[in-house]
């Protein structure tokens, strides 16, 4: 008997600072329209309510469709996915402000645009993340380290977004703001129609995981070559197997909710009613997209030896009820600036830690889908957040709004924390990811 040894691949960064790079410039655009769209709406309508509502329409599609999409991920390659849904985002983006300047904008095309946008970014982001542990692999990366770079990158851009957009809108007026968000997308198709190597983000191979368990059924194979339905249904039986995956997805769906309705709509009222106006708006997710960065650099060279369900729960104690708390006290800005600053550090240890562990659990074949299904499960209540959030403000006013939200939001990121499944999340660190099997596996077949 004799055995093949297989050369793993070359060593390349390119891949990763590919992915890295798109998904840089598509959270940039992203975060300058999340200051512009509400300002936009608030100037042109003066309604809190009427803000939400387009928060919603976003948002809906964004998590509907993401959910649905996963099979299709997998199917088609991340990256044909990526570049033709960023493509399409940009010309409904590009859209608003040109037929805003014609004066042919109704509000029901208003919500018709900004819904298609929430329709592509949901499946553009996903096949962006689901290329991480691959690009991650041909750069020999941990996975850890992986996540803790896309973490810096979405913090990073999630720094430079709100201050550009919070400075356009100042200067300029929300459209500039939507325009840039446009450019931002196109931009990103082109990084992965043509900047990522050749053979980048490919459909998931059929019956790779069987071939590398040594099966010989081909079972699971079958299962990927079967219809839409049939993969859905694969992946969503897997995730309702991961306890840990599950109650991830329920608490940070409620923080989710509360986060969208704070950025859509109190913050907006807020710093309409005290003075402070959009460069405040600015300045606060700035600051605290800066301090993230911080967090997740740190979170990335030294995670993988720090505990990770205390890190977890102390990140989200820091970014949490504090930021609602401050703005309902009226406290001085340099008081709320602080306090952003301190949540926006804890925040940044979150998303790398909470993507190691979704990588580490879930085999490569079904990545897309168990992406695709809990990325919008705990993203559902996202569209309900700024309607929620406006109708209380409509209800009862600011004030008791963020108080509410803010004791909420502590109760859930506090309570959650005695729940026994969360004592999983270091079980597997380290864990080899079925990717190395599946790329050592294909020249061996071939």
């Amino acid at each position: 008997m004799t055995t093949t040894v297989v050369d793993p691949p070359a060593r390349s960064f390119r891949p990763l600072a590919g992915v890295l790079t798109a998904m840089a410039v598509s959270t940039t655009g992203t975060r300058v329209s999340a200051i512009a769209l509400p300002w936009f709406v608030l100037a042109t309508t003066g309604s809190a309510t009427t803000t939400g509502l387009v928060a919603f329409a976003e948002m809906t599609p964004y998590v509907l469709v993401k959910a649905l999409t996963g099979p299709l991920v997998d199917r088609l390659g991340p990256r044909v996915v990526s570049w033709t849904t960023d493509a399409v985002s940009a010309v409904a983006a590009g859209l608003v402000p040109l037929l805003h300047a014609h004066g042919l904008l109704p509000f029901w095309l208003l919500l018709a645009m900004v819904a298609v946008i929430g329709a592509m970014r949901g499946p553009g982001d996903l096949a962006k993340s689901v290329m991480v542990p691959e690009a991650a692999d041909q750069a020999w990366v941990p996975m850890e380290r992986a996540t803790g770079l896309s973490g810096v990158t979405e913090r990073l851009a999630s720094t430079i977004g709100p201050a550009v957009g919070g400075g356009l809108v100042a200067l300029m007026g929300p459209l500039a703001g939507l325009a840039v968000n446009a450019a931002t997308f196109a931009l990103g198709s082109l990084v992965i129609a043509v900047a990522l190597p050749r053979g980048m983000g490919r459909p998931a191979v059929p019956g790779a995981a069987a071939s590398s368990s040594g099966s010989s059924s081909g079972s699971e194979g079958e299962g990927e070559q079967g219809g839409y339905w049939l993969m859905f249904r694969e992946g969503f039986a897997f995730l309702r197997s991961e306890p840990l995956l599950l109650a991830v997805i329920v608490m940070v769906g409620i923080t989710n909710l509360l986060d969208a309705g704070f950025t859509t709509v109190l913050v907006p009222v807020w710093a309409r009613e005290s003075g402070n106006g959009p460069a405040a708006i600015g300045l606060t997710a700035g600051v605290m997209g800066a301090t993230a960065v911080v967090g997740s650099l740190i979170a990335a060279a030294v995670a993988s030896r720090l505990p990770r369900r205390t890190v977890f729960f102390a990140g989200f104690l820091l970014c949490g009820a504090p930021r609602f708390l401050v703005l309902a006290l009226g406290a001085p800005m340099w008081v709320v600036v602080t306090v952003f600053a301190v949540g926006g550090f804890g925040s940044g240890f979150l998303n790398p830690i909470l993507g190691a562990v979704l990588f580490e659990r879930v085999p490569r074949h079904l990545l897309g889908r168990v992406h695709a299904l809990g990325d919008s499960l705990a993203w559902a209540g996202i569209p309900l957040g700024g309607l929620l959030a406006g109708g209380a403000v409509a209800l009862v006013g600011l004030i008791p709004s963020l108080l509410t939200a803010g004791l909420l939001y502590f109760a859930t990121t506090t309570l959650t924390a005695l729940r026994p499944e969360w004592r999983e999340m270091d079980r597997l660190r380290g864990h080899t990811s079925t990717a190395v099997v599946e790329q050592e596996a294909e020249p061996a077949r071939a």
